[in-house]
């Protein structure tokens, strides 16, 4: 299942926008449906698009975009000015079926795989190089050492507020 975009996108998206310059190297982490992706690239960016999900590498691929197969960092090299992630951030919820689960469960408070993301992010930075997350006020436990985070922007939908960061390596 490709995670369509949505609200998180969309919040996403217009962060990029602002920070984004044309031959900065961007990795898209999780990319889905490549909205992220084809954003950056739309903005002058080199950009790798990674995914878990090998239906979501093939439907990147089909926009022209370098993609690859990779649990988180996995499979990936190099270094990047900005990583964009719009992780599965919610929390476990029985009743959420499994193959949707998988694109939007983050684990049993919701952070894991963010966590899990944060870890090592860090070394795949250059210099100077910023994370751009999107996240929802029900994620809980995100483990925020090592990084600052600043709020960008807050959106209101239904039970949560989503919440995009710029996040930087101390």
């Amino acid at each position: 299942m490709i995670y369509e975009p949505a609200e998180d996108s969309y919040l996403l998206q217009e962060q990029l926008k602002n920070f984004v310059k044309p031959g900065m190297k961007v990795l898209d982490m999780g990319t889905g449906s490549g909205i992220q992706a084809k954003t950056a690239k739309e903005l002058g960016a080199e950009v790798l698009a990674v995914d878990i999900n090998e239906g979501c590498v093939e439907h990147v691929k089909n926009l022209e975009i370098d993609t690859i197969q990779s649990n988180l960092f996995s499979k990936v090299t190099g270094k990047f000015d900005i990583i964009i992630f719009n992780p599965p951030y919610l929390p476990e919820d029985p009743r959420e079926p499994e193959d949707s689960a998988r694109s939007t469960t983050g684990g049993k408070t919701g952070s894991e795989v963010l966590n899990r993301f944060l870890e090592t992010a860090k070394d795949y930075l250059n210099e100077n190089g910023k994370l751009i997350i999107v996240v929802s006020s029900l994620t809980k436990g995100i483990n925020k050492e090592g990084y600052t985070f600043k709020k960008l922007s807050e959106q209101k939908i239904d039970f949560e507020n989503l919440i995009t960061y710029l996040i930087e390596s101390n």
